[in-house]
């Protein structure tokens, strides 16, 4: 049997004039976040993101062997 976890993660939009800044904040939290769900046995299996008003949220599911 199959254990599913999911990790939400919340960035925010600012005033800047750097387009890409979700996206440079985002990247080394992510890594963190499968960094640590991978040294526990769990595999990342998809992925998702939306955005509402001002914020982007990024939806990781993994799954891992009980």
């Amino acid at each position: 049997m199959k254990k599913y976890k999911l990790e939400t993660l919340v960035y925010y939009t600012k005033l800047t004039l750097d387009r890409e800044h979700i996206l440079k904040s985002s990247t080394t939290d992510i890594q963190a976040k499968l960094d640590e769900y991978s040294s526990d046995g769990w595999r990342l299996v998809s992925t998702d993101a939306t955005d509402f008003g001002a914020a982007v949220y990024f939806y990781l599911y993994f799954e891992k062997d009980s």
